[in-house]
């Protein structure tokens, strides 16, 4: 690792200035271009009616207005079941998921990675294998799996699926691997157990990786309106985006309540990544370096 950062120094040493300004250009216009889409939702819900429909449409808005919020929760409050009890249950599926999946994820990754056993660049084959998989292919099997255990309408048809996946193992054991063998050495040396040295030592060594994983799972659970449609029948155990397409549902004249409601759908998920923002970063710069 300590080659790699030399190298990576290096080249930065040499690189000219104008070498410099044009990749922060070309940065730059590619940043602007993915957060576009960001910044055009929400002038949507600022703006009123007849800005929403204006032809040529415009990107920015003339006269920002709150009345798409107070729509949006007018609407809210006229449904059979109270806004409030979606907001619970999507709280809790994402916090009870993004703590087991982290746990669980840095509890398998731990001995695939510092551990040798038989089969294990097998198993971990098939955890790469495992990634190529979309989510929504997986839908209807999981619904099988979870009709057959009788989980249907419970709390963990939501959680556990999530809990099950494979990019936070995949993330955590790359990472782990960047943790010198002498440290875990020394640790039990001094006579560490297991848990203790990976609760202990490991994870706080890791710390980009696993809060780079709780800002994936959050997003992931967090914005999940196909999970509870799919597995959860009871109205009041479902989460706050099934009311997405039921705020939609109304045409044309609740565009602005549905761009209301996709900016508090956000919130959360902007918020921790703004927490977490310089462990992410690590996370991207380091991931790929080997010792």
């Amino acid at each position: 690792m300590t080659q790699n950062k030399r190298l990576v120094k290096n080249v930065q040493l040499n690189r000219s200035t104008a070498g410099k300004v044009v990749i922060f250009i070309f940065l730059f216009i590619f940043s602007a271009f993915m957060v576009l889409p960001l910044i055009f939702l929400i002038m949507n819900a600022f703006k009123p009616l007849d800005e929403l429909f204006a032809f040529p449409p415009r990107f920015y808005v003339k006269k920002p207005t709150f009345k798409n919020f107070l729509d949006l929760f007018a609407m809210l409050e006229d449904s059979f079941v109270p806004t409030s009890r979606y907001f619970f249950n999507s709280v809790f599926v994402t916090v009870v998921t993004t703590i087991l999946h982290v746990v669980l994820s840095s509890m398998a990754a731990f001995p695939l990675a510092k551990h040798k056993f038989k089969y294990r660049n097998f198993i971990f084959k098939v955890i790469e294998f495992s990634l190529l998989f979309n989510g929504f292919v997986l839908i209807i099997p999981k619904f099988i799996i979870m009709s057959n255990l009788n989980m249907l309408d419970k709390y963990s048809s939501l959680v556990l699926p999530m809990v099950g996946t494979t990019l936070g193992l995949y993330l955590m054991k790359q990472f782990m691997e960047q943790v010198p063998d002498s440290v875990l050495e020394a640790a039990r040396i001094d006579g560490a157990s297991e848990f203790k040295t990976l609760w202990w030592i490991v994870m706080p060594m890791v710390k980009p990786a696993w809060l780079t994983l709780v800002l994936f799972v959050v997003r992931d659970t967090w914005g999940d309106a196909y999970s509870p449609s799919m597995f959860i029948h009871n109205e009041s155990m479902k989460t706050l985006p099934v009311l997405g397409p039921y705020v939609a549902s109304g045409g044309l004249i609740r565009a602005g309540a549905s761009a209301a409601f996709g900016v508090f759908m956000i919130i959360l998920p902007i918020s921790i990544f703004i927490f977490s923002q310089a462990n992410v970063i690590e996370t991207m710069k380091t991931s790929g370096m080997k010792d």
